[in-house]
């Protein structure tokens, strides 16, 4: 089956994060995905808050930037939130957009290394191992968590290019793509993945989760295209959606057939009614995917 899920997005105040979030609960919604985009909200004080609010629905953060944080501390926060919560938080740390790691003196010389650091020793503390190394970016003395995650938990990146995608599939658990992603990028994205998972010799699961544009309403086309637009990507074909529950269903499906596990519909930053989307995705999209 495929998962379905809906964005908070970071341009909305975080006041408003606590209805939205019981929402989603409450009409059944698989996930909620938060953002931490500089420089609106955190993603871990947004998550816990939002795990707290609700009883069922995961919440995942699609991602942390690794140059903003030490893996100590990544992987101290991600445990605390899954033993909090079990099987409800899903976190994915990526590169970070690269002129915001600039702005704050963060940008890495060498982005690759440091999300390859990040992830081998992230994955090995939340594992309940004891790790000392010392990279280029990541050096640990010794270091085990007093309270890892009671069971295997996922630990998903962000990818775009080849590289990263590859290493994606070696170092990670799952592979989040942005909304720029058509059906054929997704596909294309699986292969590289493969690509990154033979080498490794891994043969667990790997989930993708990609982000759907989706607009709805009376104005969906308009707004749709406006922020394909906005972003540069107005001509990359079979990108995003607008219209009703029947269009967006179809749209999340040729997602699935490409190879995505988790369709995320992701509001345009103008969405007039926010929860109205989240109601949308939950009960009329949703019957419709299979």
């Amino acid at each position: 089956m495929t998962e379905l899920g809906a964005v908070f997005r970071p341009q909305l105040p975080p006041e408003r994060l606590r209805a939205l979030a019981r929402l989603a609960d409450e009409t059944g919604l698989e996930e909620l995905w938060l953002w931490e985009d500089c420089f609106r909200e955190g993603g871990i004080s947004t998550a816990a808050a939002a795990l707290a609010w609700t009883e069922r629905v995961r919440i995942g953060v699609g991602l942390l930037p690794v140059p903003l944080r030490n893996v100590a501390i990544t992987a101290m926060e991600a445990a605390t939130l899954h033993r909090m919560f079990p099987g409800r938080a899903v976190l994915g740390v990526g590169h970070g957009v690269q002129d915001w790691m600039g702005q704050v003196g963060a940008r890495a010389e060498s982005p690759l290394t440091l999300l390859r650091e990040h992830l081998v020793a992230l994955r090995a503390l939340l594992g309940g191992e004891r790790v000392s190394t010392r990279g280029r970016y990541v050096s640990l003395d010794d270091v085990a968590l007093d309270w890892p995650p009671e069971g295997p938990v996922e630990v998903l990146t962000g990818a775009t290019g080849p590289r990263t995608l590859r290493l994606a599939g070696e170092a990670a658990d799952g592979t989040v793509l942005t909304a720029s992603t058509p059906p054929d990028g997704v596909r294309r994205a699986r292969r590289l993945i493969d690509e990154g998972r033979q080498k490794a010799g891994r043969t667990d699961r790997h989930r993708v989760v990609v982000y759907l544009l989706t607009a709805t309403g009376p104005d969906a086309a308009a707004r749709l295209r406006a922020e394909l637009a906005e972003e540069g990507v107005a001509d990359v074909p079979d990108l995003g959606v607008a219209g009703d529950a029947g269009a967006v269903a179809k749209a999340v499906q040729r997602l699935a057939d490409a190879g995505a596990g988790t369709v995320v519909l992701q509001p345009t930053a103008d969405e007039p009614d926010p929860e109205g989307f989240v109601r949308f995705v939950a009960e009329d999209v949703r019957p419709l995917v299979p």
